[in-house]
């Protein structure tokens, strides 16, 4: 598989298929990698093996995944932004303007602030089990990736302490600790990209702000709920997922678009 290579930034990357471009961002938290789309039950289907037959599908292993191939700085005072840095940047390597994301779990903070830095670009979003805050657990994700990351990543990369690592995930988590963690109520408030939410219920995807997001995103649709409990579930929902991607894609929406203007004006 390819790299993007940006200064010290180094993106292992994966392509399949053909068709309008869909970024796919696994699931896993900071250990977020290609290889775990096949991981269930974190995964409970692959999107770059369901969606490749109708789109070209991208995924890259996170910046400093531990099991992952790609690496660059840990940049303590914009963690979020470094890594849309990573996604934006691939795209513009791949001479990808436009495209339609998909993102599991921290995938949500990830498709936000993908939104908020290039909303022109991003077509329509799906949010698969996405994270979020739990006030009643405030700290889970500093504490969960200071025990289930930041060790593994500082013997692999000594030249960060577990020092660094602490600073890097207080302002990755902490600091701006309520909601999805990259953009306020507000901006999903006045977002006018399709969103389609696919909710989950366990500690670190809480069902109460997925279905926030939807109730304040102007343009948003639900799938069922809970879609992951059996195996006649998760087609349905993966079904739904499909067909609103196929609505999204620009000659289509376009189309669409200008069928109800006509129908309008008749």
């Amino acid at each position: 598989m390819p790299f993007y290579e940006r200064g010290p930034v180094r993106i292992h990357y994966a392509e399949m298929g053909s068709g309008f471009p869909l970024m796919v961002i696994p699931g896993g938290g900071l250990n977020s990698t290609i290889a775990g789309l096949d991981v269930a039950p974190g995964h409970p289907f692959n999107a770059m093996k369901e969606f490749s037959n109708k789109f070209r599908c991208i995924a890259a292993d996170l910046r400093n995944a531990v099991n992952g191939q790609s690496s660059g700085p840990l940049e303590i005072d914009r963690p979020w932004d470094s890594f849309t840095d990573d996604h934006i940047g691939l795209m513009d390597h791949l001479g990808i303007k436009r495209f339609m994301v998909l993102g599991y779990c921290i995938g949500q903070p990830f498709i936000w602030n993908l939104i908020k830095r290039a909303g022109d670009r991003v077509v329509a979003a799906v949010l698969t089990q996405p994270s979020g805050y739990r006030p009643e657990m405030p700290t889970q994700f500093y504490d969960n990736n200071m025990k289930g990351w930041g060790p593994d990543f500082a013997k692999k990369r000594p030249e960060y302490t577990m020092e660094k690592v602490s600073a890097f995930l207080t302002n990755m988590y902490t600091k701006n600790a309520d909601f999805v963690f990259t953009v306020t109520r507000d901006f999903v408030r006045n977002c006018k990209t399709p969103i389609l939410v696919a909710p989950d219920d366990v500690p670190p995807h809480p069902y109460k702000v997925a279905m926030e997001v939807a109730i304040l995103a102007p343009n948003s649709q639900v799938t069922l709920y809970p879609w992951k409990l059996s195996p006649d579930t998760v087609p349905l929902a993966v079904r739904h997922i499909r067909m609103f991607l196929q609505a999204n894609r620009p000659a289509v929406a376009a189309q669409a678009q200008s069928m109800g203007q006509r129908a309008a004006a008749d």
